[in-house]
């Protein structure tokens, strides 16, 4: 049987996790997960901003290539005809889910759902969604692709408990200052709260009996929403997490790649797992033979860009394992190259 496919993916985490490092986050559930599943430590969106990241997840394809280069909620939107996972599995014999949030499309069923739960009540919160996957995964037939947004870890995070801000380790390219460590002890409250419903969806899914086969992906769509990250082509504003589980796929438990990888890569590598032909037009390259074994032909580099946001901002990057090469289009701020 061709395996189901679970992508929970949040919203403005980065890699701010305990299982990328930082000892001061609590996400115990996703830092198990990553234990017995595979972590990428350079996984990169194509934009550091929701709707074009999104959209290169769901189609393959730089948001350059599909024209789909701001957010939806200000105008822009994945054209209906593009080639989408979604419909791509569907093709093939897969019933399709979107429980909760995406920002790729006003009409989620244009992108291939044929089934769509909790999208027409925002503010999709991971205590609002979870409770409708758990109930899928009771009776869900396979084989199917389920995807699950929540609206954390983006902001606002007044709604959630407060841990201690003497206690947050604060990135280094951030000042250390009482109203910093206020702001991000919140952000650790989203993240902790999101983390308890993954875990639920995780044991929903053990004990349905369909773990062996399921295809578990966690990540995001771009940086955390501090300044020189979220909205920035600096790594902290594109290096994403990127973890999949895969008990049957006889993955290398606890392993950590540190291949050059994009998220326009995950599309093909899925229809290269199911053994499905991937469409000439997809940009990404299917990485199936890195974690399955087999001749794999590492990226040299990954590219990234930003247009729209608030205003119009184009900047592009190109980063390599060793060097970042940055342009500002406009606004006379020039060109940045950094050694990493």
């Amino acid at each position: 049987m061709r395996p189901n496919v679970l992508m929970v993916i949040y919203h403005d985490l980065g890699q701010h996790l305990g299982c990328y490092g930082n000892s001061s986050v609590e996400s115990p559930n996703i830092d198990n997960f990553a234990k017995d599943g595979i972590l990428f430590e350079n996984y990169f969106a194509t934009a550091p901003l929701c709707s074009p990241s999104r959209g290169s997840i769901i189609t393959g394809k730089y948001p350059a290539k599909t024209g789909f280069m701001g957010l939806v909620n200000r105008g822009w939107e994945l054209p209906y005809d593009k080639v989408t996972l979604p419909k791509l599995l569907k093709e093939v014999g897969y019933s399709t889910y979107l429980f909760g949030f995406q920002h790729e499309c006003r009409k989620p069923k244009a992108l291939g759902y044929e089934y769509v739960f909790g999208w027409n009540d925002p503010p999709h919160l991971a205590r609002k969604i979870t409770p409708m996957v758990l109930n899928f995964l009771k009776e869900a037939k396979e084989p199917f692709y389920a995807s699950v947004g929540f609206f954390e870890v983006h902001r606002p995070w007044d709604i959630y408990a407060k841990a201690d801000p003497k206690k947050v380790i604060i990135p280094l390219y951030l000042p250390d200052t009482p109203e910093v460590r206020e702001d991000m002890v919140m952000f650790h409250s989203s993240i902790a709260e999101a983390d308890r419903a993954f875990g639920e969806i995780i044991s929903a899914l053990k004990e349905s009996k369909k773990e062996e086969n399921t295809i578990v992906i966690f990540t995001t769509d771009y940086g955390i929403a501090f300044p020189r990250a979220k909205s920035t082509l600096y790594d902290p504003g594109i290096k994403t997490t990127f973890i999949i589980r895969w008990p049957k796929g006889n993955l290398i438990r606890g392993k950590v790649y540190k291949e050059l990888l994009s998220n326009i890569d995950l599309l093909p590598t899925l229809i290269d797992i199911i053994e499905e032909e991937i469409p000439w037009s997809i940009q990404g390259k299917s990485f199936k033979n890195l974690i399955l074994g087999g001749h794999y032909e590492p990226c040299r580099e990954i590219f990234a860009q930003k247009d729209w946001h608030d205003i119009y901002d184009p900047i592009r990057c190109i980063r390599t394992e060793r060097f970042k090469y940055i342009r500002n289009f406009v606004g006379g701020y020039g060109l940045i190259y950094h050694y990493l």
